[in-house]
């Protein structure tokens, strides 16, 4: 047999090594988090974090009771982390003043909070929620606790603060009343004076069981939010909150309402919105609550809105609850299928109106067996005045009856709770006549030429889940 040149040997032993390298590459090195472990195998978070840590996608995680990450510790999650909350303890992320929680995933690796029961056992409020707190400017006094039984204080003077950056990410069963005691719950994501620092952008609350959004006071600004299948409110805004917030969707179980009446928005300073004597003054109710949304979606029922409740522990009330002196503004937003459209309460919110404070414009309320509804003790405003002032030409705002619903052009799975498809048609009116003066001219806003929450793009499409209770985790 012929013997191989020297040369050509090295050649043929150069490829084949290259020919097994490709075709058996270098295993990726595991990652392992060394913390203690429930019998499921995943990693137990409890008590505090005082050090700077990674959750890992390779690992699962559960919350066992109150978890607090402290002053000037940062949480990183990385991109497709499940991480579970305990039922029994009512597992609760609460990131402290100063703390950072960085949970950036992706459309393709979305980060997921989600209850710890087994598939088919999940429900509303299984654990409690994702709790921020921030520096930035409240109007309640410094000493004002958390709700829930949370420890320490929030807000301060810091309009910038950073409290980390939350993007596709899932919060699924939280939201729950820690005691019977008023004001003792947890939403499912609660924000307490978080800056403007703060990044929120891409987020789906599910089946809270209490409200899905509830903002604190602060100034965080949030786009691409979901609220599905809520047990309160979908986007509660308090104690001074004056964030921006553009696209945001609402979807309801028109079978599931609370006792406290849910509604889309709520929005208020404090009860009953001033001082026996009618005053205000700093850190007892001003700055006023004065958020601005636009481009809102919010979706109950194509059927009959009175009989939009039958097995939750209350009714539905309104697409929009402003009240106790808010100065909440909402244009270019789409509300359908609520008792009531919008009920504006008392004296000090109808004084707002009338100020300029509050702008209502390019808002549609269908399908309502009330569009307007006044509710105040002093007589401050009666229904001809409210009407008069909502349907103010410059205005653009519009109510559609229930037998005229199919005139705004909704995709027919819009209230299709397993796979709704929110897109509107084609010819739908609702994709011009958007308009962005005022308060919306911010640069914030993106200006879009649609109403809701949806144009031709559908953002929710590859990082929301809609059957989160068979999900496999």
């Amino acid at each position: 047999m012929k013997k191989l040149s020297k040369a050509l040997l090295v050649a043929m032993m150069t490829v084949a090594a290259v020919s097994c390298k490709e075709d058996n590459p270098d295993p990726i090195p595991v990652v392992v988090d060394n913390g203690p472990r429930d019998p499921q195998g995943r990693v137990v978070l409890e008590g505090e974090i005082k050090t700077s840590r990674t959750l890992l996608a390779t690992e699962k995680y559960l919350l066992k009771g109150f978890v607090y990450v402290t002053e000037g510790v940062t949480l990183e999650i990385q991109p497709g982390t499940v991480i579970f909350g305990d039922k029994d303890t009512k597992g609760s992320l609460i990131i402290e003043r100063g703390a950072k929680l960085i949970a950036n995933g992706t459309a393709a690796k979305p980060i997921v909070f989600t209850s710890a029961q087994a598939k088919g056992s999940r429900k509303y409020g299984d654990w409690g929620g994702v709790v921020l707190v921030g520096r930035a400017p409240m109007n309640q006094p410094s000493s004002t606790k958390l709700e829930g039984g949370i420890r320490g204080e929030f807000g301060g003077s810091d309009a910038a603060d950073n409290s980390g950056s939350l993007q596709y990410v899932r919060i699924e069963f939280a939201g729950v009343p820690l005691s019977a005691a008023a004001n003792s719950e947890i939403n499912g994501l609660t924000m307490y004076g978080v800056g403007a620092g703060t990044k929120l952008d891409y987020i789906q609350i599910s089946y809270s069981g209490d409200d899905s959004y509830e903002w604190f006071g602060g100034n965080v600004n949030a786009k691409h939010l979901v609220a599905y299948r809520g047990w309160d409110d979908d986007f509660d805004t308090d104690f001074g909150y004056t964030g921006k917030v553009q696209y945001a969707v609402s979807l309801r179980d028109p079978q599931i309402a609370d006792q406290s009446g849910s509604n889309a928005f709520e929005s208020d300073n404090f009860n009953p919105g001033t001082k026996p004597d009618g005053t205000i003054g700093a850190n007892e109710g001003m700055p006023l609550t004065a958020p601005v949304f636009s481009n809102v979606s919010a979706f109950v029922t194509a059927g009959t809105p009175s009989n939009a409740q039958q097995s939750g522990s209350g009714a539905y009330q309104s697409g929009m609850h402003l009240r106790r002196n808010t100065s909440t503004s909402i244009f270019n937003t789409v509300v359908v299928g609520y008792p009531e459209g919008l009920r504006f309460d008392g004296g000090p919110t109808w004084a707002n109106a009338q100020s300029g404070g509050i702008t209502l414009s390019g808002v549609v309320l269908a399908n309502t067996a009330t569009a307007l509804v006044p509710k105040n003790n002093t007589d401050a405003f009666t229904l001809d005045q409210l009407t008069t002032w909502f349907k103010e030409t410059q205005k653009g705002n519009t109510t559609v009856l229930g037998a005229e619903l199919s005139t705004l052009g909704l995709n027919p799975a819009t209230f299709n709770l397993l796979a709704p498809n929110f897109l509107p048609e084609a010819s739908s009116p609702l994709l011009t006549g958007a308009a962005f003066e005022g308060k919306a001219a911010d640069s914030f806003f993106d200006k879009v030429t649609y109403k809701g929450a949806f144009g031709t793009e559908n953002w929710v499409q590859g990082w929301t889940n809609f059957t989160p209770e068979s999900t496999d985790y």
